[in-house]
């Protein structure tokens, strides 16, 4: 009697999408960085670099530009061949930040590329080129959340199509 197939398991899966699941995964790590872009463009200028009401923490400037650095950090950690400066929290401008962003958004890839596209592994981290992966979209998605929170109790809240649109990965 043949052995039953296991429900958890795809054939189709098995054959085709395996060589799928890096251009997959490279798409979600660009879209997060789309979203990051989407909440930049929205946010009011004047909340930017306001400084938070109980004058402790970062602007949202420092913020974006943390996001940024750490970026930076990780990429000279797996000794990438290209590894973009840093933003400096104090000065930085919206566009600087987001061309930052892309810069680094940019490097990062040829990172997750090559490791998903070899071994899995990225030098400096951790169990592997997923693990990295999720890590960098959940540090950006926390730092998006402070940032949409912080922007509103200054007294700029994002409009509401920014708000609901960062979760519109479809259409980013």
């Amino acid at each position: 009697m043949p052995k039953a197939p296991d429900p958890r398991r795809s054939v189709a899966h098995e054959t085709a999408y395996p060589h799928q699941i890096p251009v997959a995964l490279l798409n979600a790590f660009n879209t997060n960085d789309r979203i990051n872009h989407y909440l930049i463009h929205y946010l009011p200028p004047s909340a930017w670099k306001a400084k938070p009401d109980d004058g402790k923490g970062r602007t949202i400037a420092a913020i974006v530009a943390h996001m940024h650095n750490v970026r930076v950090m990780w990429l000279k950690a797996a000794k990438a061949a290209e590894i973009p400066g840093q933003l400096d929290r104090s000065t930085v401008t919206p566009a600087q930040a987001m061309r930052a962003l892309e810069s680094s958004r940019h490097a990062l890839s040829v990172i997750l590329s090559q490791a998903l596209t070899s071994d899995g592994r990225v030098k400096g981290f951790r169990p592997d080129v997923v693990g990295f992966l999720g890590y960098l979209i959940a540090h950006d998605a926390h730092h998006r959340g402070q940032i949409t929170m912080q922007a509103r109790q200054l007294g700029y809240p994002l409009p509401q199509k920014a708000m609901f649109g960062m979760w519109e990965w479809n259409r980013r």
